[in-house]
């Protein structure tokens, strides 16, 4: 699974364009936290169960009201025109043909009605931007086309300084394509800039303009999370922007644990960031995660085949989550607890890992 992974990738790097490749793959400042996001994963122990028989795990789950035979979803990433004519739709098919749920970005490079179209159940990703007609006319017409809930990216006051940045001039129409028509006669780079006072007063906005759940995205703090759902949030997504915003901010593999504590069975938890493998996911719903989302991978994925490229990503992950869920014992995903992990990184004076508790 992980070697379909690293030839999905390696393709991807020979047939985009060196300054998409970069837009795909940078981080910001010294990019600590874009290296940090797999190997953080990589510190957690399994504590398989013996003597269990499970002759067919099951990796169903449930998350707001919507049933999906895997937790393994796309989160929201811009242009994939940029990897493939046809862009999100073709990266919806993928989505589609594997039975996950995709998280489609305001900066799309495709109509959202032709995605929705081409889509299974699908939610729309929200920038608030200094422009507020610019969010609410795209969440608006997110539900009418059928979105399932808005994901509120809380983690983007500002666009960071990334550290690799030779990105290529894209067609006229691709990064407005979904936004030109909300915008205001004069669509200045002011327009479309994330706006600076966004609060925690705008998911209760956007839930009564929408009737969608909205889930907040960004989240790496247990008070914030906690925060999120006074507010109105329906569910966190635990993420630090693909090691895309603040460096050095700290891995979602360490902050998942203090947010699904501070949510309390509330609401779901999802979590992004490096996560390559179905192990790196068998940890993250150990951790307490509802379900997982993959950025680049998919992105890989259209690069190399379209949507077979995106199906076979998704259900090479599944797979080796289904794998490891019969190995640690699991019959289903419910079965998945913080017993079943080990933090190393939590020592005790002696020098034994401890457990989450």
């Amino acid at each position: 699974m992980l070697e379909l992974l690293r030839t999905y990738a390696a393709q991807a790097e020979h047939a985009l364009d060196p300054g998409w490749h970069d837009y795909l793959e940078t981080g910001a400042g010294e990019e600590i936290s874009l290296r940090e996001a797999e190997t953080a994963w990589h510190g957690y122990r399994l504590r398989p169960r013996v003597l269990r028989p499970v002759p067919e795990a099951s990796t169903a789950v449930e998350i707001l009201r919507q049933r999906l035979p895997t937790p393994v979803m796309i989160a929201p990433t811009a242009w994939h025109r940029m990897a493939h004519p046809d862009g999100e739709v073709e990266t919806a098919r993928g989505a589609r043909a594997a039975g996950s749920l995709m998280v489609v970005s305001t900066r799309a490079s495709r109509p959202l009605a032709e995605i929705a179209a081409a889509a299974g159940p699908w939610w729309f990703q929200v920038y608030l931007t200094e422009d507020p007609a610019l969010a609410e006319g795209m969440a608006a017409q997110a539900a009418d086309l059928g979105a399932g809930a808005l994901v509120l990216t809380g983690d983007t006051p500002i666009v960071s300084t990334r550290t690799r940045t030779r990105v290529p001039a894209a067609d006229d129409d691709d990064p407005l394509v979904n936004l030109r028509s909300f915008m205001s006669q004069d669509p200045s780079p002011v327009a479309g800039r994330q706006r600076r006072d966004a609060g925690l007063a705008d998911i209760m906005r956007l839930t009564e303009l929408t009737d969608l759940p909205v889930l907040v995205k960004g989240v790496l703090r247990g008070d914030d999370a906690a925060a999120c759902l006074d507010a109105g949030a329906a569910g966190i997504v635990v993420s630090n922007h693909g090691g895309r915003q603040l460096d050095r901010a700290v891995a979602t593999a360490h902050a998942l644990p203090e947010v699904v504590d501070a949510v309390d069975g509330r609401a779901p938890v999802l979590v992004d960031g490096g996560i390559r493998s179905g192990v790196d996911a068998v940890v993250a719903l150990a951790l307490g995660a509802t379900g997982v989302l993959l950025g680049r991978p998919p992105v890989w994925g259209l690069a190399a085949g379209g949507a077979d490229g995106v199906r076979a990503v998704l259900e090479a992950v599944t797979e080796d989550l289904r794998e490891a869920m019969t190995l640690l014992g699991a019959r289903d995903v419910s079965e998945i607890t913080r017993a079943d992990v080990l933090a190393p990184h939590l020592r005790t004076r002696s020098g034994a890992a401890t457990d989450l508790g």
